[in-house]
């Protein structure tokens, strides 16, 4: 179908004579008479470039500019610039704009301009094509899973990857909290400028300061030349401060200062410098406690969690494991030039049946130790550490009365569970069961009775 052009400009000729030229050059146009007559004719006819001039009434082209970035569909914006109102032009740029062309309007380079943008929606198009297919595998920019809690996660992190609010990342250690804020940043208009992290732990704290705003030459001993700071570096783009907990509160309250002002000041500098720059936080802690123990500012916390994303750790989500061992074998064959095609049924049994205390980065450690070493196609038991094989793995293998509770299983479940094993460990024989449990003959009977069963031992194994 033609790409949708819609042309915004409160004068009535030169509108009706900017779409009958569009219109002639093979596109479906729309036209309004100012911005707000625009934002009506987007959502009901979803155009997928806007021709807009900047000066009119009621709304002018830089804020429907600004309105069209809240609109959930991409747009390319040409702004149409009269002669001595350049600045103008380039605010929009900034602002997102595709292009501006002065008037009056040059026919072949705005057809050009028109051309280069549709192509470029198409390109848009077929990528959200795309990443819709990846979402639908389980796959959401460097994001894996299909359950429950992840698709939570994919939805919440496609809501406000494009915006520039701040997001507090949680979770425990190794869940992924920094894939999460790549994410956000390939899905976000910034998407072409820098990703820069810092671990705040990582950092001694007479450094600290250094590091996030940068120095001037002589600033302090050692500094023999200025330096630029994570801020300046991630200018455009995105910095992730991680392990936010463990930033000193002194440095904190500059944070709070920059993040609100937009301005920093390096260290033995006497002027402030500007900076764009969106700023993701992450911590393994509990934010709440750590308030409350003095470690992260109050104030600073609530300008950091305008929303907050919780990587749950791998043992709440172990229906996720197929799909992160695939990803993490794809990516480790990469890195190691390997073709290893996956782990057979032992080796993922074992894995269901541990907690994975490291999370995620535990299970990419195993696996990247197990590519490596494995001469086969796929991994196997004996490719995984010992100390591995001597808990998951016996667990899975040799002890096939073992019973093996995840969390957010309830009282009742955790006891019928050990009831039927028990029976099942007894070959039904259920005053030795009962002696086993420590409960009568009687309560035995009546927890049999109320869960349907007889206590044979075939149901008992089948539970």
């Amino acid at each position: 179908m033609p790409e949708k052009v819609l042309i915004v400009e409160d004068e009535e000729n030169a509108r009706t004579g900017l779409a009958e030229l569009v219109s002639a050059w093979g596109y479906r146009t729309e036209t309004a008479k100012d911005g707000l007559d625009a934002l009506d004719k987007v959502v009901t006819w979803s155009p997928g470039i806007v021709v807009t001039d900047l000066k009119m009434p009621r709304m002018d082209g830089l804020e429907l500019l600004e309105r069209l970035a809240d609109q959930p569909q991409q747009m390319a914006v040409v702004v149409l610039t009269a002669q001595g109102t350049i600045d103008s032009a380039v605010d929009a740029m900034k602002a997102g704009a595709y292009d501006y062309i002065q008037k009056p309007v040059d026919p072949t380079r705005l057809r050009a301009i028109l051309q280069n943008a549709a192509r470029q929606q198409g390109t848009e198009r077929e990528l959200e094509v795309t990443r819709r297919q990846l979402r639908d595998a389980g796959i959401l920019g460097r994001l894996v899973g299909k359950s429950k809690k992840m698709l939570e996660i994919f939805a919440m992190v496609e809501r406000v990857a494009p915006s520039t609010a701040s997001v507090l990342i949680t979770g425990e250690s190794g869940t992924g909290k920094e894939m999460v804020a790549r994410t956000l940043h390939e899905l976000s208009p910034r998407k072409s400028k820098p990703f820069v992290a810092i671990n705040c732990s990582a950092i001694p704290e007479t450094l600290i300061e250094s590091e996030i705003f940068g120095h001037e030459k002589g600033a302090f001993t050692g500094a023999v030349e200025r330096r630029a700071g994570c801020f300046e570096l991630a200018e455009e783009g995105t910095l992730l401060l991680d392990e936010i907990g463990e930033m000193p509160i002194a440095t904190q309250a500059k944070l709070l200062r920059v993040l609100e002002d937009r301005k920093l000041r390096r260290l033995g500098s006497k002027t402030e410098t500007e900076v764009n720059v969106r700023v993701l936080t992450a911590t393994n802690k509990i934010p709440e406690e750590a308030v409350a123990r003095g470690e992260l500012r109050n104030d600073l916390y609530y300008r950091l969690n305008v929303f907050n994303i919780h990587m749950p750790p791998l043992r709440e989500h172990k229906e996720d494991l197929p799909e992160l061992v695939d990803a993490l074998i794809r990516d480790l064959n990469e890195k190691h030039g390997r073709e290893v095609g996956g782990v057979d049924d032992a080796v993922m049994k074992a894995f269901q049946a541990y907690d994975w205390p490291g999370n995620v980065r535990e299970l990419r450690n195993m696996l990247e130790r197990a590519v490596i070493l494995t001469t086969s196609k796929l991994v196997e038991s004996r490719h995984l550490p010992p100390t591995f094989g001597t808990t998951a793995l016996k667990a899975v293998n040799l002890d096939p009365n073992a019973i093996h509770l995840g969390v957010g299983t309830t009282v009742e479940e955790a006891e019928k569970q050990l009831i039927l094993r028990t029976l099942a460990s007894t070959n039904n024989n259920k005053t030795r069961a009962a002696e086993i449990l420590g409960i009568s003959l009687k309560t035995l009977h009546n927890k049999l009775k109320e869960y349907g069963s007889n206590g044979s031992m075939a149901e008992a194994v089948n539970q």
